[in-house]
């Protein structure tokens, strides 16, 4: 059954007005649109950031190092992306691949970039001694799962995500194709968390902090309001992770960090010290005002 009878030109051409709820920001080509200079606050760690399911994987990762005593202070500046703050010319000089999270480390000479949510995980464990086993066994397992979440969220993003909550159209192949791959998915962590209380086995890794925000955030209902429609109840082991994780109040924070929608006491838009989860959320603020 096809929904439409398109046909695809030999020569592709940009059409500026297709892309649905996305259409003012994407494009077909790279580089910066208008000049722009990043903020730098004073901490070493400066994070340009949203809390898309990307930028929680770092937030939290910066929260649970601060929590277990690490020196990982750091400055979180919020980037909108639906209104291109992602191609100004700062930002596309940390990341010439215009999306978030994007870090800065001031700690070293010359100040290090580094872009893409895994490798800033990777990048902050191994700086910091902390959830990534150094057992050479235990270690591959936890990178096996942060790149299965690498590999498989666009599919559940960008993919079923986007053609059940966001396509401008329903088109029931698309939907059907994305949806089938969506509890396939949920299915491998299912079977996988059966076994073992954490996604690599009995420790807490950045795995988790990679597929939670993700995964988690589907099973707890709150992406795409499609929880029924993939009936996540279905996925016990999955449900009984996600819960355990939302728990962890290094991971209540992370979540709220470049927060800028839902409730105004769950949005801390910046981040500067932890001081700032009292007294800077956007209720403390919009009624200072």
């Amino acid at each position: 059954m096809t929904d439409t009878a398109y046909i695809p030109p030999r020569v592709w051409t940009w059409d500026k007005e297709s892309g649905g709820a996305f259409a003012n920001i994407n494009r077909p080509v790279a580089g910066p649109t208008h000049e722009k200079e990043l903020p730098v606050g004073k901490h070493p760690l400066q994070l340009y950031s949203l809390a898309t399911p990307n930028g929680q994987k770092v937030t939290i990762m910066l929260e649970e190092l601060l929590a277990a005593g690490k020196d990982a202070e750091y400055d979180a500046w919020l980037i909108r992306i639906n209104e291109g703050d992602q191609f100004g010319s700062g930002f596309v000089s940390v990341n010439p691949n215009s999306k978030i999270p994007a870090l800065m480390d001031h700690g070293v000479s010359p100040p290090r970039r580094v872009f893409e949510s895994g490798s800033i995980l990777i990048y902050l464990a191994e700086k910091f001694g902390a959830f990534l086993p150094t057992d050479p066994a235990r270690r591959t397992e936890t990178l096996n799962w942060l790149f299965w979440q690498m590999g498989s969220a666009p599919l559940l993003g960008g993919g079923f995500g986007h053609f059940f909550a966001y396509a401008p159209e329903k088109f029931e192949y698309a939907i059907n194709r994305y949806t089938m791959e969506a509890k396939r998915q949920l299915d491998v962590l299912d079977r996988q968390l059966a076994e073992h209380e954490y996604i690599a086995g009995d420790e807490y890794t950045i795995a988790d902090m990679a597929i939670w925000p993700w995964y988690g955030g589907v099973a707890l209902g709150r992406a795409y309001d499609a929880a029924e429609f993939l009936d996540v109840q279905s996925y016990g082991n999955v449900l009984r992770w996600a819960k355990q994780i939302d728990a962890r109040p290094a991971v209540k924070r992370g979540r709220m960090v470049n927060k800028a929608n839902g409730p105004l006491e769950e949005q801390l838009r910046e981040r500067h010290e932890a001081s700032d989860f009292d007294t800077r959320t956007q209720d403390k603020l919009e009624g200072a005002g």
